[in-house]
């Protein structure tokens, strides 16, 4: 898929904490890279009253903590910024964004992508001034952010509001974690190979562990966080997500309608939480006064503006089943926290033990054959099998020896691409297949909801949790029930 000859991307919310962080230095990895096309320009609108050479400055100050400075050079950063442009307007004012198009987004057959990157309270405003100011093309794309709405209800209001104006082909709904390299990797490592088909199933397959652990709190985020929560916040996007492409079935083609026909198929089958089924399913937790690379951290209800009695988890550990064919009975172990021990993404597929072992020392050990792929903070993924003990000993000592299957180490910096580096040129692209579909969004909020549901009802309260420590002990009888135990980091 070619890059089209020009395009626009026009950021609402330029001056913000994502485009500063994020999107600039993507961009930036992307013209270096020669990905971006030819006459390509990027407009940052704030209601900020920024002379353009300090918000250049900003930009690069930001950039320079970033990966993507390591690829620093200064020629290619003044051809970079020579077409970055910051504009203070309103953008929720279709007259503000009609000056803009005038001066400068004339409809000369160029693309156009519009970034919104803004709380999804003003989505519906800033789309309706985009409308007014006549900036709805055939050749426009339309990129939110998540959260998107916190419940079905409000998501569909929410999304009501952008295909009131864009088509569904134009609105992609970005989730960053499906722009990492390793899940584009356990795309072609499930579907390029077939040793690992015949072994994707419940035949063969013992249990799915999914962790997205986060050593920081909610500084600066309480007000924003203690709406979501780390069910709204992790759970119904980013850990659903990873769960479909592991438990996906095989698509017809690698293209958008395949790929997203298959990940819905999976949120339609997981299987509800019926009452009474909460112990023994679901654990919260929020965490307390404890400690973060040797330094003491506060709370969560003693964090910067935060209330003393907030019942919002910061931790959720879910068990949860696909009823369909393939995955019948296979658990999927499905946790993710704040302030827990270290920041680390994984998947972890166990598979069953061998029916009968004839070496004493694997009963001893008990390690099952392990598929590990982890998302960060180093994305690798590596196959666990059993491998013999060099040496005479007659009893045929075995240990756990790791295939790696990673990508090679790359003497370039910064060649691998990040997750925002991929999606950026996809939309650019108009390739929506890494993309969340607005059924997916509503399927998955679905599930997410009833489990919310339940746990109102109940009046469960979150189990505390000290910050530092690996979250509730309630998670680890979760699983321990089921003779199983969490693959901690290593």
């Amino acid at each position: 898929m070619p890059s089209p000859k020009a395009c626009d991307l026009l950021i609402v919310g330029g001056e913000g904490d994502l485009a500063l962080r994020k999107l600039y230095p993507a961009l930036y990895s992307l013209w270096l890279s020669s990905c971006l096309p030819e006459d390509f320009r990027i407009f940052a609108v704030s209601r900020r009253q920024t002379p353009q050479t300090e918000f250049l400055a900003a930009v690069r100050t930001w950039f320079d903590t970033s990966r993507s400075a390591q690829q620093y050079d200064e020629q290619a950063w003044q051809d970079f910024t020579s077409r970055l442009t910051f504009h203070s307007l309103d953008a929720t004012s279709g007259e503000a964004l009609a000056r803009l198009r005038e001066e400068s987004l004339t409809d000369d057959g160029r693309h156009l992508v519009v970034y919104l990157a803004t709380p999804p309270t003003i989505f519906g405003p800033v789309c309706e001034a985009i409308k007014l100011a006549g900036l709805v093309r055939p050749n426009t794309r339309i990129v939110v952010e998540k959260p998107l709405g916190e419940d079905r209800e409000s998501f569909l209001e929410i999304n009501g509001q952008l295909t009131a104006i864009f088509e569904e082909r134009q609105v992609y709904r970005i989730d960053h974690y499906l722009g990492k390299e390793t899940v584009q990797n356990l795309l072609a490592l499930r579907f390029a190979n077939m040793f690992l088909e015949p072994l994707w199933n419940s035949k063969y397959i013992d249990n799915v562990q999914i962790t997205v652990a986060e050593s920081i709190g909610v500084t600066g985020r309480w007000e924003f966080y203690n709406g979501a929560g780390a069910m709204r916040d992790m759970l119904q996007n980013h850990l659903l997500q990873l769960l479909c492409l592991i438990a996906m079935e095989p698509p017809a083609h690698l293209e958008p309608t395949s790929v997203r026909n298959e990940k819905l198929k999976v949120l339609s089958c997981l299987r509800p939480l019926q009452e009474g089924a909460l112990r023994d399913n679901v654990v919260v937790g929020q965490y307390v006064a404890g400690t973060a690379d040797g330094k003491p951290v506060p709370g969560y209800c003693e964090e910067e503006g935060s209330e003393a009695h907030s019942q919002t988890e910061t931790f959720i550990a879910i068990k949860a089943h696909i009823d369909n064919w393939r995955w019948a009975n296979v658990p999927f172990y499905l946790r993710t926290g704040k302030r827990l021990q270290t920041r680390y993404s994984e998947i972890v597929v166990e598979f069953k033990p061998v029916p009968h072992s004839i070496f004493p020392s694997q009963r001893a050990m008990d390690a099952p054959n392990r598929l590990i792929i982890r998302l960060q903070p180093d994305e690798t993924i590596s196959l666990e099998l059993m491998n013999k003990v060099a040496g005479l000993d007659v009893k045929i000592p075995l240990r756990t020896a790791a295939l790696d299957l990673s990508f090679p180490e790359e003497n370039e910096p910064g060649s691998t691409p990040d997750a925002y580096q991929r999606l950026l040129l996809d939309v650019i692209r108009e390739n929506p297949t890494l993309f969340v579909r607005s059924d997916e969004v509503e399927e998955a909020w679905k599930w997410v909801d009833q489990i919310k549901a339940l746990l109102d009802d109940a009046g469960k309260a979150p189990e505390k949790y000290t910050a530092g420590s690996w979250g509730p002990t309630s998670a680890v009888a979760l699983i321990a029930r089921d003779d199983r135990s969490w693959r901690e980091f290593s």
